[in-house]
């Protein structure tokens, strides 16, 4: 009996210590499968991976494995299992880290933890084209949905009370983060927040002193915008538009030729230039253009704004091109002044 017993106690102690060995190997596998390093990027520290809206697990697999960024495909999938991913997951811009456990790849995506992406709009977008490609291949966006938008003149008007000339004015210059998956209507309505952010009641009530609306005061702010960049001078050529437009005579402002010809490199605007057949000719038409010729910056409103009343009716850059202008209340000393300006123009060589 004594040989019975011992013989099954060694059995005993054999079958614990391969249950504890297996469970041992077990609980170091699953160590491995959740916090051992399971990413390969060819010696890049990141990877910026696009998991599109809509995708499903086995999309999302495709993509990791297609990219060649994980390295063990069944400790993978074992603890995304686990972890339950395949309810769980975020569509989104990820980055993913050359040290990224399967833990942290699987937590980030659940979680949604995604770069955001940078959108930048700045005095140098000018037409709808440019500005649509500062959006698209940003963001999920499909190009083609997003030009069919900023073409749609009722929906533009029913929304802002814009067209697609004016709706220019909905975008203000500055630097914009979101996620890559942001959809069509939050992009928009994050612009019009921004927009009506910049109108605050102080502006509105100073629009409604000059008597035009919102949308003429970003446009004539364009003008002044691509006229100068310092401020008293903004204030000043705001003057002389506003001027212009209580007597009836064109705006004869350059940078909206520049804007109808579309070549926005002309440095000098040439008599030629003036019989363009274009609504944005202030040459041949009289009024503002139907929509801004740039994203005017803040200053530039604020100038048209806060306008410097005088008597000036023309204006023309002074010949060291220092930004700033001679004003002139009579078409004779304009004159002057234009003739200095263009002689300096021929003597630097500049004929475009």
């Amino acid at each position: 009996m004594a040989k019975k017993s011992s013989s099954a106690k060694k059995i005993f102690k054999i079958i614990v210590f391969i249950v504890l060995s297996l469970a041992a190997i077990g609980t170091y596998l699953a160590y491995e499968a959740a916090f051992k390093t399971n990413v390969k990027l060819d010696g890049k520290k990141s990877k910026i991976v696009l998991i599109p809206s809509g995708s499903t697990y086995e999309d999302l697999k495709n993509l990791l494995y297609d990219e060649n960024i994980i390295d063990n495909h069944t400790s993978f999938e074992w603890l995304a299992g686990q972890m339950k991913l395949a309810d769980n997951f975020k569509a989104g811009r990820y980055r993913i880290t050359s040290t990224m456990s399967n833990r942290q790849l699987i937590t980030m995506l659940k979680n949604g933890k995604q770069e955001k992406v940078k959108i930048t709009f700045n005095s140098s977008d000018r037409t709808i084209g440019e500005i649509i490609n500062d959006i698209s291949g940003k963001l999920e966006i499909n190009r083609d949905d997003l030009e069919n938008y900023l073409n749609d003149d009722a929906l533009l008007n029913e929304k802002y009370g814009l067209n697609r000339e004016s709706i220019r004015s909905l975008f203000i210059p500055g630097v914009y983060e979101m996620e890559w998956t942001t959809h069509l209507e939050d992009f928009f309505a994050l612009m019009q927040n921004e927009y009506k952010k910049l109108w605050s009641a102080e502006r509105k009530n100073l629009a409604k002193k000059t008597t035009y609306s919102q949308s003429e005061i970003m446009i004539l702010a364009s003008i002044v915008q691509c006229e100068s960049g310092i401020k008293t001078e903004q204030q000043k050529i705001a003057g002389v538009y506003i001027n212009r437009i209580k007597q009836n005579m064109p705006l004869q402002a350059d940078p909206t030729l520049i804007f109808a010809l579309g070549d926005f490199k002309i440095q000098r605007v040439r008599n030629g230039d003036k019989d363009i057949d274009s609504p944005y000719n202030t040459y041949a038409n009289k009024g503002l253009p139907p929509g801004p010729i740039c994203l005017p910056y803040t200053q530039a409103i604020d100038a048209v704004l806060n306008y410097t009343q005088h008597d000036y009716l023309y204006f023309c850059a002074k010949p060291d091109l220092s930004g700033y202008s001679n004003f002139s209340a009579t078409y004779k000393q304009h004159q002057k002044y234009a003739d200095e300006y263009q002689a300096e123009m021929d003597r630097r060589g500049i004929n475009r």
